[in-house]
C-alpha cells in the first residue's frame, strides 16, 4: 500500500509517517518508481506506536516494541527490553500518582480549612452584636 493509505488506515498524517521513517522506526522501502510502499507488518507496527502513545509513552520508548515486531514475534510486548519499559513507565506512572495524591490531599485540607473559616464568620455574624457581614466585593452587605 502506499503512504497515503496507511496513513488513513492508520488514522495518521503521511508527515507522521516520514517522520518515523527518518527516526528509524517504520521501514523505507521504495518500488522501482520512487514511491514508499507498506504492507501489513507496518500498519501492525504503526498501531503499536499509536497505543503506547496514547497511553504516555514517548516516541523512543515504543522502539523496544517495534523491534520485538520486526523480529517475528506475535506481539511488539513478548521481549525482554519491552517488558523493561514497561516497568520503567509504571515506575513512572506510581510517582506521578503519588504526587497527584499529596497535591490532592493538599487542596482538600486548603479547602477543609477556608471552609471552616467561613462558617465560623457566619456563626458570628448571626450573634447578636457580632461583626457586620462585608461582602468581599466591598461594603458591608446590611
Amino acid at each position: 500500500m502506499r503512504i497515503g493509505e496507511l496513513a488513513a488506515r492508520a488514522g495518521t498524517t503521511t508527515r507522521t509517517l516520514r517522520y518515523y521513517e527518518a527516526r528509524g522506526l517504520l521501514p523505507a522501502r521504495r518500488d522501482d518508481k520512487g514511491h514508499r510502499w507498506y504492507d501489513e507488518s507496518d500498519l501492525r507496527l504503526l498501531t503499536q506506536i499509536r497505543t503506547l502513545q496514547d497511553f504516555g509513552f514517548g516516541l523512543e520508548e515504543t522502539r523496544p516494541f517495534v523491534e520485538c515486531l520486526r523480529a517475528g514475534h506475535p506481539q511488539g510486548d513478548s521481549c525482554p527490553a519491552s517488558l523493561l519499559v514497561y516497568r520503567r513507565k509504571l515506575e513512572e506512572l506510581d510517582a506521578l500518582i503519588g504526587q497527584l495524591t499529596a497535591a490532592r490531599e493538599e487542596v482538600a485540607g486548603q479547602l477543609a480549612r477556608a471552609e471552616r473559616a467561613r462558617d465560623e464568620l457566619a456563626a458570628e455574624a448571626l450573634v447578636p452584636g457580632g461583626p457586620e457581614p462585608v461582602c468581599e466585593l466591598g461594603g458591608p452587605t446590611r
